[in-house]
């Protein structure tokens, strides 16, 4: 019924082999006894013989159809054009290709997956006339050209209005193959407070891995991208000493990883001790046990599912990285049952009832730390919560409460090594500035000793950047994005207790040029944890035109360089 004709006959509603006219209302014959044959010859005929102007208007709306048709209408040379193949040249297959050559790298494919057949088939299925051309091409052609489309990407963003960049550094070891590997990750915040972050460098570091060899790399790495070492903020690197070295004689500003700091902590306050590392090693054991056989794994499953669990497996641990041990004894407690009852049929590696009240314990008292490394690996953090998350983490060890006992020790002497390895953070000004300019913190984390001069390095640095022409702007009305709940943790409370002891001050001299607009800021309640501060200082960066530049660059820098690895989920300390 895709005629023209039915604009002007509906089908009887007695009989479908009869059409009625809407201009007479007269029935007329379909011509023919059943569907297949029906046609319309007969209801053109009597537009034609009974209405003749009905039949001029149906004879327009045929011919337009008709002429629509013949423009639609594919040649024969057309036809067999779409079974040609696309010429490697062609905008077609080059955009395919590149393509392929994106899904390769976004994905971590082999380059060998494009002679795969099972890859080719697909490609063959979704467009017939492109042909996959050879490996070498990808390598030798695709590869390349993707890199500098990449690169003259990259390079313009790193020179679009960006004041400072901060940098992450890190050397560490291919899982696949005996290579060591050095990363530099760049990030910035710009005009618009949107945070940006870029992998520069992974590349193959062989050799010794001395300062001098640091040193000739890292300028190489900084000059391939053009970026001048004034316009470096900070580096993160680890603690190793020719990493820290390196970057002295690189004339770079640098602080140490608070995750690689953090693990040393843990090592030298908790895993070291001899009780926890036979405990520890018992329970490799006892994994390595269920990892290396099925069958056991099996009878495992079977154990838990009779005691109501849910079949689960053991997490085994990585020595270089204390979250994974801490993962590991907790799926060990999680399965204490199940394992116990295992034991008692089968030979292997047990803990005695005193190691599985240590581990217990280990696990209670390590969870603050674990939290704390998590939330420090986010995208989101920055140095800014160094401080804060160190005296929130020192006030929580300090703290006496009755769940205690068995750990009391253990606690003091993680407080001891906290105290130890971060004992200079509140002098360094990249960690001082950085905590005053996040709303969620400004000066509310600094006792009456350390108040006054992190309200010294903060003027001194926004004297620097008004001399350089940053001057107050408009004012606006201070507007905050509605943060979200977050659940009560321990680490939480600490951080709410220290926000109600403390409050801002008004230190600077009415003479002092930019002291109006730190008063404001600092007289204003801090807002909640949960919000983000890059929203808060986009809404505010007109009442607050010096603080916001110098939050552009001083809020850059994470906290941690575990964003140079390949896992940034995961910490090493390689």
């Amino acid at each position: 019924m895709s005629s023209p004709v039915w604009n002007y006959y509906d089908v009887s509603r007695n009989n479908e082999k009869f059409a009625v006219c809407r201009v007479c209302t007269k029935e007329i014959s379909r011509g023919g006894a059943s569907s297949k044959a029906f046609n319309t010859t007969n209801l053109i005929r009597h537009l034609r013989v009974s209405h003749r102007e009905t039949y001029v208007e149906y004879e327009k709306l045929a011919n337009a159809k008709a002429a629509t048709a013949t423009l639609t209408q594919p040649s024969i040379t057309d036809v067999l054009k779409k079974q040609e193949l696309y010429t490697p040249d062609s905008k077609k297959a080059k955009a395919i290709t590149a393509k392929i050559m994106e899904f390769v790298c976004i994905d971590c494919q082999p380059l060998s997956v494009t002679e795969d057949i099972g890859f080719k088939r697909l490609i063959t299925h979704l467009e017939p006339q492109y042909h996959m051309p050879g490996r070498k091409y990808f390598t030798d052609v695709a590869l390349p050209e993707l890199y500098q489309n990449v690169y003259s990407h990259i390079n313009t963003l790193l020179h679009e209005n960006v004041t400072a960049v901060s940098l992450t550094t890190d050397i560490w070891s291919s899982s696949v193959s005996l290579m060591s590997m050095l990363s530099l990750t760049a990030q910035w915040i710009t005009e618009n407070f949107e945070k940006r972050q870029v992998i520069l460098h992974s590349q193959e570091f062989p050799g010794s891995h001395t300062a001098e060899a640091l040193v000739a790399k890292y300028n190489d790495m900084l000059q391939a991208w053009n970026i001048q070492k004034e316009k470096v903020h900070v580096v993160l690197r680890d603690n190793a000493k020719n990493i820290a070295k390196a970057m002295r004689d690189c004339n770079l500003n640098s602080v140490p990883c608070m995750a690689h700091t953090l693990h040393l902590v843990v090592h030298e306050g908790v895993l070291s001790q001899r009780a926890v590392r036979d405990a520890v090693a018992i329970g490799r054991r006892i994994v390595g046990h269920f990892k290396h056989s099925p069958q056991a794994y099996s009878r495992l499953g079977d154990i838990q599912k009779q005691l109501g669990q849910s079949p689960k497996r053991l997490q085994q641990d990585i020595d270089t990285r204390w979250n994974s041990t801490f993962y590991m004894l907790t799926s060990l407690l999680e399965q204490k049952h199940a394992l116990m009852a295992y034991t008692a049929d089968y030979d292997i590696p047990n803990l005695n009832a005193t190691q599985w009240k240590l581990i217990e314990n280990m696990v209670s008292i390590l969870a603050p730390f674990e939290e704390l490394t998590k939330e420090i690996s986010s995208i989101k953090s920055s140095v800014a919560d160094v401080i804060p998350s160190i005296s929130a983490l020192k006030r929580l060890l300090e703290r006496i409460s009755d769940s205690d006992h068995g750990v009391k020790t253990s606690k003091q002497t993680l407080l001891e090594a906290v105290v130890k390895r971060f004992s200079d953070i509140h002098r360094e000004p990249v960690y001082v500035v950085a905590t005053i300019l996040d709303p969620r913190y400004k000066d509310r984390y600094f006792d009456d000793q350390t108040k006054p001069e992190a309200h010294r390095l903060l003027s001194e640095v926004l004297d620097v950047r008004v001399r350089r022409g940053h001057s107050s702007g408009e004012k606006m009305v201070e507007t905050v994005a509605t943060p979200k709940t977050l659940p009560s943790s321990s680490l939480q409370q600490m951080h709410e207790e220290i926000l109600r002891d403390t409050s801002g001050s008004d230190v600077y001299r009415e003479s002092d040029s930019i002291a109006p607009e730190i008063n404001l800021y600092l007289s204003e309640h801090v807002i909640p944890r949960s919000a983000e501060p890059l929203v808060f200082w986009e809404s505010n960066k007109g009442r607050f035109p010096a603080l916001a530049e110098a939050a552009r660059v001083y809020l850059s820098a994470p906290p941690t360089s575990v964003d140079s690895r390949k896992e940034p989920k995961e910490f090493s300390a390689a």
